[in-house]
C-alpha cells in the first residue's frame, strides 16, 4: 500500500513530471521543504534562452501577471534580480497604451510594475536557479512511460532505463499529460470530468530589432473583441528588441507568411503595430500557435483520489495564453503546495491539496472562459450571473477609458491576480455608473503620446487655393 502520510520535517522522495515552468516551480516548493527532487524532462533543454520543442507557445509574447511575479519571488528569492541583469524590460502596467472595445485606457497612473522578457528567457533563468537547489536533479531526455502505484510508494517508468521510486509524484507535463491513461494503470477506474471553452483563436508572431528610438512606450495592445474579431500587441523585450503579436479566432486567424502578418495587422483598428512593423528590421521568420483551448481537469472530484499523487499547470488547467494567466497560476499551485509540505501531509492530503489548487484556478478560469465564450467561434453559452458580470466589467472598462481611475485600479488589480471581483462593486463604481447612465461619459482618453513615434504625421494636402 502506498504510505498513508508524509510527516513534517521527514525528507522523502518526490518525481516531476516535466521540465516545465510548473515542473520547476514545484520542485522549487517541494526542495525548499528538505525534500529530494528528481525533474524528469523529455526534452533535450537548451543551454542558451531559446525555444524548445517541448514547449510550442515558446515564441509567443508572454505576460507575467504581477501576482506571479510576487510569487516567483517567494519561491526563488532573488529571481526577478536575475531577470533584470539578463535584460528583462520593466515598465509599470500603467504605461501601457491599451486600446480596449471603447477607446485607449489611461496611461501615467501607477498600476503594477512587471517585466517584459521572452519566454524562453524567463524559462531559462528560472531553470538555472532550480538547477542550484542542491536537492533537485533534472534529468533531461528522460520520456515517462506509465506510473503505477507499488508496496511503498510510486514506480515511475521511463523510456530507456530504470523505474524510479518516488514517495509523492507530481505531473507537470502540461496539455500533453498522459495522467488520465496513467490513472487507469495505477488503479483509478473513475475518470475526472474535463471542462473546456474554446475560442478557436490563434497567434501569430515576430521578433524586429531597430524600432525608432523615440517610441517611449515598453508596449502597445490593441485589443481583440468580438465585434473586430482581430487583435494584436507588441513589446519591449531583452537586446533591445521587440516581439510583435498578431491574434484572431476562427477564419480571421493571422497566416504564417510574412506578407500575410504585415496585412493582418492593416486591418487592426489603430495603425500602430503595422506602423512599427515598417520602421523596424525583422529578425525572426513568423510564428505560429493555435493551442488555445482553456481546458480543466477536475481531479479534485475524483472519488478515492489517492495519496502521493498530485498535478499541476497546464496538466491541472489550461488556460488561453492571450490572458498570462498559466505561469501565474503554477506559481500560486507551488506556494500553496510548499505550505503544504511544511506543515506535514495526513491521510487524504492529495485530494485537499488538488481542492487547494481548484481554488486557485477558479478566478482565472472565470476570466477566461467568460470573455472566450462572447466570441462567436466558441461553442457553448455563459450562466447568466456570468454573463451579467462580464457586463458589468465591461462597463466599468468603459468608465475608465472616459477616466475614472477607480475604474482602471480596479479592473488592473483584478487582472493581475491582485484584488477580488469585490472591488467591481465599490459604492463610488456603481454611483459612477449610475451617473453615466444619466449625464453621459465625458469624452474618451487620448491616444497615448507614447506611440505617437510608431505613426508618421499625416502628409500635407495640396492647396485648394
Amino acid at each position: 500500500m502506498v504510505d498513508a502520510g508524509i510527516p513534517a520535517r521527514v525528507a522523502r522522495q518526490v518525481v516531476v513530471v516535466g521540465a516545465s515552468m510548473a515542473g520547476l516551480f514545484a520542485a522549487a516548493a517541494a526542495a525548499s521543504t528538505g525534500n529530494p527532487v528528481i525533474v524528469l524532462e523529455r526534452d533535450v533543454l537548451p543551454d542558451t534562452p531559446r525555444p524548445r520543442a517541448g514547449v510550442p507557445q515558446g515564441e509567443q509574447p508572454h505576460v507575467f501577471l504581477f501576482r506571479g511575479l510576487l510569487a516567483l519571488e517567494d519561491l526563488l528569492p532573488g529571481s526577478l534580480q536575475d531577470f533584470l541583469d539578463r535584460g528583462a524590460v520593466p515598465f509599470d502596467t500603467g504605461d501601457l497604451p491599451w486600446l480596449t472595445q471603447h477607446g485607449w485606457l489611461p496611461v501615467g497612473q501607477r498600476a503594477f510594475e512587471v517585466l517584459s522578457m521572452t519566454r524562453p528567457l524567463f524559462e531559462y533563468t528560472v531553470r538555472r536557479r532550480v538547477e542550484g537547489l542542491p536537492e533537485v536533479q533534472i534529468r533531461e531526455g528522460c520520456k515517462v512511460t506509465s506510473l503505477r502505484r507499488g508496496n511503498r510508494g510510486w514506480e515511475v517508468s521511463v523510456a530507456d532505463g530504470s523505474p524510479i521510486m518516488a514517495d509523492l509524484v507530481i505531473d507537470a507535463s502540461g496539455r500533453s499529460s498522459r495522467l488520465p491513461i496513467w490513472l487507469g494503470d495505477a488503479g483509478v477506474a473513475a475518470a475526472a470530468r474535463v471542462s473546456e471553452v474554446d475560442a478557436h483563436l490563434g497567434y501569430a508572431s515576430r521578433m524586429y530589432a531597430d524600432v525608432p528610438s523615440d517610441t517611449t512606450a515598453a508596449g502597445v495592445v490593441i485589443q481583440q473583441t468580438p465585434a473586430t474579431l482581430i487583435g494584436g500587441m507588441a513589446l519591449r523585450v531583452e537586446d533591445e528588441r521587440w516581439l510583435v503579436t498578431a491574434v484572431g479566432c476562427g477564419e480571421h486567424r493571422p497566416p504564417r507568411s510574412a506578407a500575410g502578418f504585415e496585412s493582418f495587422l492593416e486591418r487592426l483598428p489603430d495603425p500602430a503595430l503595422v506602423q512599427l512593423v515598417r520602421h523596424a528590421e525583422p529578425i525572426s521568420d513568423v510564428a505560429v500557435h493555435r493551442q488555445t483551448s482553456n481546458r480543466r481537469h477536475h481531479y479534485e472530484q475524483v472519488p478515492g483520489w489517492p495519496d502521493g499523487l498530485l498535478v499541476v499547470g497546464d496538466a491541472l488547467c489550461a488556460f488561453n495564453p492571450i490572458y498570462g494567466q498559466g505561469i501565474t497560476v503554477a506559481a500560486c499551485e507551488a506556494v500553496v503546495l510548499r505550505q503544504a509540505l511544511a506543515d506535514g501531509l495526513a491521510p487524504g492530503y492529495a485530494r485537499r491539496l488538488l481542492r487547494k489548487f481548484a481554488a486557485t484556478v477558479s478566478l482565472p478560469w472565470a476570466i477566461a472562459t467568460s470573455e472566450d465564450l462572447r466570441y462567436p467561434t466558441s461553442k457553448g453559452h455563459q450562466a447568466l450571473p456570468q454573463a451579467l458580470f462580464g457586463q458589468w466589467a465591461r462597463h466599468l472598462g468603459r468608465l475608465a477609458v472616459h477616466g475614472n481611475l477607480r475604474a482602471y485600479a480596479a479592473l488592473s488589480s483584478v487582472y493581475h491576480l491582485m484584488g477580488s471581483p469585490a472591488m467591481f462593486f465599490h459604492p463610488a463604481l456603481v454611483a459612477a455608473a449610475l451617473q453615466a447612465r444619466v449625464t453621459g461619459y465625458g469624452p474618451a482618453g487620448p491616444r497615448p503620446a507614447s506611440i505617437a513615434a510608431l505613426t508618421p504625421p499625416p502628409r500635407p494636402q495640396p492647396s485648394t487655393k
